[in-house]
């Protein structure tokens, strides 16, 4: 179980053969479960700076029309991540997307995602805060929330300090193994450490970021209650490494 799927790299990258995956942004989920019915894409998409924002535009066209939910929706939220600044996926507190134009030379952009239908076909996407999302005794759980850092509006509603706290005792609490992954902070190790975790650390590339430096950082990874799971660490730290 994810409970911040985010971009679905680990996912496919261990491809369990059943998983609840969640994530608080809607849009998110909503382009994942159009991925389940075999999601093509017919509108042109081009990286070019009038065509982003006038999708854009419609994209938020849709949201303020409550039609985020739709086919439309999930294609322009796609074609405005892949070629918005540096990848990144920000909400102003009105829930409106509002990450400008970005300056990639080329953009190689799916229009058939009939791939992923097979894959995805026994996955559940559920949307909410992670402490909504019902975890079973005995389940394994990988963590990957936004990272401890001062930028924190993935969703409209942020993910500060307060959020960081409440995550790591809820994962402390369940009942199964856990692995968490997170900037390696001062304050973020204390926390984890504080709340029984073994801790491991691993060095990553940045590949997305509000500024734009891509400077190798120190990754935290969190540890609890693995036992014989243990085995899933040969393929996680190159998953994690992947998403980054």
């Amino acid at each position: 179980m994810e409970p911040f799927v985010g971009g679905l790299a680990v996912a496919l990258g261990l491809r369990p053969r059943r998983a609840l995956l969640n994530d608080v942004n809607p849009h998110l989920i909503n382009f994942y479960s159009w991925l389940q019915r075999g999601l093509t894409v017919s509108e042109t998409l081009l990286n070019d700076r009038d065509a982003y924002y006038r999708a854009r535009k419609r994209f938020n066209e849709l949201i303020l029309a409550g039609k985020a939910d739709s086919e439309e929706a999930a294609v322009w939220f796609y074609y405005l991540n892949r070629t918005g600044f540096n990848g990144l996926c920000r909400f102003n507190r009105s829930g409106e997307y509002n990450v400008p134009f970005g300056s990639y030379k080329t953009v190689n952009y799916v229009t058939d995602f009939g791939q992923y239908k097979d894959s995805l076909e026994n996955w559940v996407f559920s949307c909410g805060d992670f402490s909504e999302v019902r975890v079973e005794a005995g389940d394994f759980v990988y963590a990957d929330p936004p990272y401890d850092s001062a930028f924190a509006s993935y969703s409209s509603g942020g993910f500060g300090w307060n959020e960081q706290v409440r995550l790591a005792e809820w994962l402390a609490q369940l009942d199964g193994p856990v692995v968490a992954s997170n900037h390696a902070t001062v304050r973020i190790i204390e926390l984890y450490s504080s709340l029984g975790f073994e801790l491991r650390a691993i060095v990553a590339p940045r590949r997305i970021s509000s500024n734009g430096d891509r400077t190798p950082a120190q990754e935290l990874i969190a540890l609890k209650g693995l036992g014989e799971a243990g085995r899933v660490l040969e393929d996680l730290p190159r998953a994690i490494v992947n998403k980054l």
